[in-house]
C-alpha cells in the first residue's frame, strides 16, 4: 500500500514539474500563456537570422493561444553548432524551435563539421526557398559558350567553390561542353555584378532580379538556363525569367550514371532549401502538426510575404513536404555522389577539400 501511495505521489509530482509541457503534447494544443524560444543558427543580423525574425511575429499570431515568440542567436559553424545546442539543451514540448539553412543537412558541410544530430529525426514544419535563381552571361560572349576553338567564357563566383546557384555550371561543362573556365573567390554578389558589368567575366547567377532587371532590358545580358523553384514536389520555373529553360530539362538524357544521378539529386535539394525551421526530434505529432498547420498560414500571409521580399526579391516560403523531400535527399546522398562532385570541381580547376 505504501509502494502504490509513493507512486502515485512520484506521478503528481512529475505532473507538476512537467506540467506546461504534458498540457502541449496531450490533446488540443494551446500555447496560451507560453514562451516559445527560436534559436538561430547564426549570427544577428544575417539572412537566416533575418528570416526567423520575419517568421517569429506571424508564428506568435498563428499558433493558438499566441505565445511570446524570443530569439536566442547561437552562430558557429555553419548552423551546426546550434544544431547541436538545440538537442542538448532543449526539450521535446514544442516550446522551442530550431531556425537554420540548408547548410545544417547539406553533406558537404555537416558530414565535416562534429554534427552531433541526425537531420532526418527534426520535426520540420516549413522553410523558406530562393525561388529560383539563373545562369546568365553577355550576348558578347555567348557564342564563345558553344565554340571549344574560342576564348573560353569566364564565370565568376564568390569564395573558394561555387554556390548552389553557380554549380549548374559545373555540370553543364561536363555534360553540355560549354566552353567555359572558373574565376572563384570574389566576396559577395554585388561585387560578381561589378566584374560582370566591367567584362572581368562572362557569366554568373543571382536570384536577385533587381541586378538583372536594366542588363535584361538594354539586352546586355540573356539567361541560359534557371533552377527552378520546388513545389508540391516539381521544380517550376520562374515568371520574372521568362522561357528560360529549367536546368535539369537540359539535363535529361545526358546524366546516365547512377551515382552521378544522385549527385544532380543533391543540387536540385540544396539548390531550393535555402532556410527551414522546425522542432526537437521526439516532439509529439500533435504538436508538429500544429506548428505547420500555423505555418501553412504564415506562408499565405501578405504581410509576411512582403516582408520577406524586403529581405529578398526571391523569398519563397516551402511547404513543410518539400522541405522534408530536400532533407532526406540531402541526408541520403551517397559518399561516392559528392565525391562524384568534388571530382567534376577539380577536373575544372576548382579547389575543394
Amino acid at each position: 500500500m505504501l509502494r502504490l501511495e509513493c507512486a502515485v505521489l512520484a506521478a503528481l509530482l512529475a505532473l507538476v514539474v512537467l506540467g506546461p509541457s504534458v498540457a502541449v503534447a496531450q490533446g488540443e494544443v494551446s500555447f496560451k500563456g507560453k514562451i516559445v524560444t527560436m534559436v538561430i543558427g547564426s549570427e544577428a543580423g544575417g539572412g537566416t537570422d533575418a528570416t526567423g525574425r520575419v517568421i517569429a511575429p506571424f508564428l506568435r499570431k498563428y499558433l493558438r493561444g499566441e505565445p511570446e515568440v524570443i530569439i536566442q542567436n547561437v552562430p558557429g559553424a555553419s548552423g551546426v553548432a546550434a544544431m547541436n545546442y538545440f538537442l542538448r539543451r532543449t526539450q521535446p514540448d514544442g516550446l522551442s524551435v530550431i531556425m537554420t539553412s540548408n547548410l545544417t543537412v547539406d553533406p558537404l558541410v555537416y558530414r565535416n563539421s562534429g554534427a552531433q544530430y541526425d537531420p532526418k529525426a527534426f520535426g520540420v514544419f516549413g522553410g523558406v526557398g530562393r525561388g529560383g535563381t539563373a545562369i546568365f552571361v553577355s550576348r558578347e560572349a555567348e557564342q564563345r559558350l558553344y565554340n571549344k576553338s574560342a576564348a573560353p567564357v569566364v564565370i565568376g563566383t564568390v569564395v573558394g567553390m561555387p554556390r548552389a546557384a553557380m554549380q549548374p555550371a559545373i555540370w553543364c561543362i561536363e555534360y553540355l561542353g560549354w566552353n567555359a573556365k572558373w574565376v572563384a573567390g570574389y566576396h559577395s554578389t554585388n561585387e560578381v555584378m561589378l566584374a560582370f558589368d566591367r567584362g572581368e567575366i562572362d557569366m554568373t547567377s543571382t536570384g536577385n532580379i533587381f541586378q538583372m532587371k536594366d542588363r535584361l532590358n538594354s539586352g546586355y545580358l540573356k539567361i541560359v538556363n534557371q533552377s527552378g523553384s520546388l513545389e508540391n514536389g516539381r521544380l517550376v520555373g520562374r515568371a520574372e525569367f521568362g522561357d528560360a529553360p529549367l536546368f535539369i530539362d537540359q539535363m535529361k538524357g545526358k546524366v546516365v550514371d547512377p551515382i552521378a544521378q544522385r549527385g544532380l539529386d543533391y543540387w536540385v535539394a540544396v539548390s531550393n532549401l535555402d532556410k527551414w525551421v522546425g522542432l526537437r526530434p521526439g516532439t509529439p505529432d500533435n504538436v508538429l502538426e500544429a506548428y505547420r498547420a500555423a505555418f501553412r498560414k504564415v506562408a499565405a500571409d501578405k504581410e509576411f510575404l512582403e516582408r520577406g521580399e524586403k529581405i529578398s526579391d526571391d523569398f519563397a516560403p516551402m511547404a513543410a513536404s518539400d522541405v522534408v523531400r530536400a532533407v532526406e535527399t540531402l541526408v541520403d546522398t551517397p559518399e561516392a555522389a559528392i565525391e562524384y562532385i568534388k571530382g567534376l570541381m577539380r577536373k575544372q580547376g576548382l579547389r575543394v577539400q
